[in-house]
């Protein structure tokens, strides 16, 4: 099938707005390469320092420097569920590399944090900021210049981006992600939101809660509903940097070693000292980031990615927008309905087909790039078969073409919707976003006065004593990076899921961060510019009424404009904190880049001619005027 022509349309105008900033992040991989095998670059004393704690044989073959060494950046650590299995996968990997005449060292860990344990506390004000300093420790871990290509282990919510970010900056370098895979089935999704509503009306106890929580969060691999952790490995399959297949798998499998065995082995065959040469600076291009978005589309998959994916996409020196986002997503059919979006979990959707299933889909129609260079040796293709386990070994087999449970997953021609998951809105309150896929069509539109809070914890007081209106739209600024490192909302979506419940029309409006596991109520969410940057949401007053539509991809207030333009900013009433570490965090928050440019607060992506950090500013603002010039004609072609 070829390609779709606005799918065409999108990437070439990606290309052309990145031509600049992509061939200068290219040209750096180039140069990369120039000397060779890169420990021949090292001093005796460098490579003596490299290779000193090595058993005999690695030691023999580091000191040679005509054998791929394999770089390993790890993410595990035990508290985390997701991260937990990663602790004998180093091991693991050394052995095998060993059998094919190579090495293997851990060159480095990466702090992983958990957003399920942060949130509604103060540690989740640094959970967006660890993403960047997960690239910056990728990057020391590499920078001994001792490694061939690299395997990264990583799961959940800002760790995977982050490594992708790290990895971009050595992009001459062939990379393969490896993942744990989710955990088995607990109690139902639905059932545990159920148990949450009641314990936010007091008709729970406390005992109650975490016994339901501990059924479904109840051991090893990432939890099981479709969040960002969960979207992070769906959206690797999608660029080609993940085996085929590989995302779902449950730890405790066989299948899951092998299939980690058979990423250890890509990664040796595709080093600078073969001839399969494939850096992952390359295979990351422009269509392999628009798939990514395709499938987060098609999936419904997690809200965080509209940041971390424009943050991914410029550390391989290319410009995505929430322009190039929203078109996509009005462009690709919403293909599965897993938790929140449904109530099945990750578990039922790979039954019913999984990636495989709905790669497979949008190649055939048109709607995927199927032409990229991947980690897989067919390329997409590859990416639309499913992992078996024969005699041993890992084998694919071609993916199912209809789905086995079509409660969960979908074909093209009978989609759950005709558009995917996510719409920008816009007005006169700035842009934000809006996860459509988790809110029933009813309640899609809300005309209702605003509660307007600087904190979260303020709206649960307003509901204990009685003070909220009977609808309402809930205003939390001053949330966003600058303020205060953007934290997801996430505690409040059983308290506004409950009030829906009872009939009441409520929405939510913030320059903060929801989840994918955002919930079923309608979320304004990722506002910009942010109320700590002077954005419109400072200018709200309690009692303004507020209309968000997010069919038609609205939101504004309604006040006269004589008498908007008149006001002034309200100040920050939120109380400053210091403790669990924010204090740290200063300079990320005074530095960071707004939500739509990826809340940037490092470096990232090439260098300028002089030297300096790449200017995105203005190529950002060109995204946003070509996608609204371009739309129009795209539609038409299309």
């Amino acid at each position: 099938m070829s390609l779709h022509p606005q799918l065409h349309a999108i990437t070439e105008r990606i290309v052309r707005r990145s031509a600049a900033s992509r061939a200068a992040y290219l040209a750096g991989i180039d140069a990369a390469l120039r000397d060779g095998p890169f420990r021949s670059r090292l001093s005796c004393g460098n490579l003596a320092h490299g290779f000193a704690a090595c058993g005999g044989t690695d030691k023999k073959r580091l000191r040679g420097g005509v054998t791929p060494n394999l770089g390993i950046i790890t993410s595990y650590n035990d508290m985390l569920s997701a991260h937990q299995p990663f602790e004998t996968y180093p091991e693991q990997i050394r052995e095998i590399a060993r059998e094919w005449g190579a090495t293997a060292q851990v060159a480095g860990g990466v702090p992983a944090m958990c957003d399920g344990v942060t949130q509604g506390r103060g540690g989740m004000e640094l959970s967006l900021f660890s993403r960047d300093v997960i690239a910056q420790s990728t990057a020391i871990g590499l920078s001994h210049d001792m490694f061939d290509a690299a395997i990264y282990l990583g799961v959940c919510d800002k760790i995977v981006p982050g490594l992708l970010i790290g990895a971009l900056a050595f992009g001459h370098l062939p990379s393969v992600f490896v993942p744990a895979g989710p955990m088995t089935p607990g109690i139902p999704n639905k059932q545990k939101a159920e148990v949450r509503e009641r314990y936010a009306a007091g008709e729970a106890t406390r005992e109650e809660l975490l016994e339901a929580e501990a059924a479904s969060y109840h051991g090893a691999g990432t939890c099981t509903f479709y969040g960002t952790a969960n979207s992070n490995q769906v959206l690797l399959e999608a660029m080609g940097v993940q085996l085929p297949g590989a995302s779902f798998v449950n730890p405790e499998q066989t299948l899951r070693g092998a299939l980690t065995r058979e990423a250890t082995v890509r990664a040796l065959e595709m080093t600078a000292l073969g001839d399969d040469y494939r850096p992952i600076g390359r295979i990351i291009d422009e269509r392999a980031i628009v798939n990514a978005i395709v499938a987060l589309m098609a999936t419904g998959g997690s809200t965080n990615h509209t940041i971390h994916w424009i943050a991914v996409a410029r550390a391989a020196g290319i410009v995505v927008t929430w322009d190039d986002m929203d078109q996509l997503s009005q462009l690709i059919p919403l293909l599965t309905r897993v938790y929140p979006n449904g109530e099945a979990d990750v578990n039922r959707f790979a039954a019913a087909g999984g990636p495989a299933f709905v790669f497979g889909e949008l190649i055939r129609a048109g709607l995927m790039h199927g032409d990229i260079v991947t980690v897989a040796r067919g390329g997409m293709a590859d990416y639309a078969r499913e992992p078996r386990l024969q005699d041993g070994q890992v084998t694919w087999v071609d993916g199912i073409i209809r789905s086995a449970d079509e409660d969960v997953a979908r074909g093209v021609d009978n989609p759950f919707e005709s558009q995917g998951g996510l719409r920008l809105l816009r007005g006169n309150l700035g842009r934000s976003l809006i996860k459509l896929s988790a809110v029933k069509p009813q309640y899609r539109s809300i005309e209702a006065p605003a509660v307007v809070v600087d904190a979260p914890q303020v709206l649960n007081k307003l509901h204990a004593a009685g003070l909220l209106p009977q609808d309402f739209v809930a205003v939390v600024r001053y949330q966003g990076p600058r303020a205060n490192g953007m934290p997801e909302l996430h505690s409040l979506a059983p308290l506004l899921g409950l009030l829906q419940n009872q009939g009441r029309r409520v929405a939510l409006v913030t320059d903060g961060r929801l989840s994918g596991a955002s919930g079923k109520i309608p979320a304004a969410i990722h506002m910009t510019p942010e109320a700590a940057r002077g954005g419109p949401l400072g200018k709200l007053r309690e009692g303004d009424i507020i209309r968000l539509d997010g069919e038609a991809g609205t939101l504004e207030v309604l006040v006269d404009e004589a008498e908007w333009a008149a006001r002034t900013h309200a100040p920050n009433t939120a109380p400053a904190a210091n403790d669990l570490g924010r204090n740290l965090f200063a300079v990320n928050r005074l530095v960071v880049g707004p939500a739509d440019q990826g809340a940037i607060s490092i470096s990232c992506g090439p260098a300028a001619a002089d030297g300096s950090a790449w200017d995105y500013d203005a190529e950002y603002e060109l995204g946003h005027d070509a996608a609204a010039a371009d739309a129009p004609h795209e539609a038409k072609d299309a």
